[in-house]
């Protein structure tokens, strides 16, 4: 079930919020730094990093699931945001060049689609994002954040899925090693937190950023030798009405 997007906007407002943008925002601008003449369209509660890529991309979209509701984005410009079905992207085939996900695989009853779905509006050669909470990291078991709904994913379980809906993972990081605690005197600390999890390489981060590639082609497994059909019984000719079916006639 998806988070309403009154509460989503509301944890991005807060000290733990701002944090958590504040880390996960360069590590998502770390995979795609140059997106300079590119469409960008993020699916899920995109808006805290989707302006990231806004003044230098051709455009950017915002994708919002009918299930978590819609607000204004941008606040001050003609609205880029759109309420969708996950599923259903208004957009042509191959309409974009990049999908930003976020907020959205792991509440949905089915990321596969959403996934399929953004294969189709990727151009070939295309790029995917997802920011997915770590099943390992602390704050998938903590409901005061929406980091902590939905299904949480583990390393493998993420490249299984990309995989099976036809994206090769290219590249993985982490974000959000600080315990999700909203104290002031705590969160003054995030930075050091950051720092030392991801030079330790620490397994217990928030999130995991996955970049991955759209697959052009399918694999097919090659065929075996086409095997002879043998009929089971040996044909024969049935009798003509007026005689045998051989020999001469009397």
């Amino acid at each position: 079930m998806f988070i309403d997007v009154v509460d989503l906007r509301a944890f991005y407002t807060q000290p733990l919020g701002k944090v958590a943008r504040r880390f996960v925002g360069p590590a998502i601008r770390r995979h795609w730094p140059d997106v300079r003449g590119m469409r960008v369209a993020g699916v899920g509660y995109t808006t805290p990093y989707l302006g990231l890529f806004r003044d230098d991309a051709e455009r950017c979209l915002a994708f919002m699931p009918a299930g978590q509701g819609v607000t204004r984005w941008p606040s001050n410009r003609a609205s880029l945001a759109a309420l969708v079905e996950e599923t259903e992207l208004p957009l042509a085939d191959a309409a974009v060049d990049r999908v930003l996900v976020v907020h959205a695989l792991e509440m949905s009853n089915d990321p596969a689609s959403i996934l399929r779905e953004a294969w189709r509006v990727l151009a070939a050669g295309g790029r995917l994002l997802l920011v997915i909470p770590n099943r390992r990291g602390i704050w998938a078991r903590v409901d005061t954040t929406p980091f902590g709904y939905g299904r949480p994913y583990s390393r493998s379980q993420v490249t299984t899925l990309l995989r099976e809906t036809l994206f090769t993972p290219t590249g993985w990081s982490e974000a959000l090693y600080m315990p999700p605690i909203p104290r002031n005197w705590f969160l003054r600390s995030a930075i050091a937190w950051e720092r030392t999890g991801a030079t330790l390489s620490a397994p217990f981060a928030g999130v995991h950023i996955v970049e991955a590639m759209k697959q052009v082609y399918r694999p097919i497994p090659a065929r075996g030798k086409k095997r002879r059909l043998v009929p089971a019984l040996e044909p024969v000719l049935a009798p003509s009405p007026g005689g045998a079916a051989f020999g001469p006639r009397h």
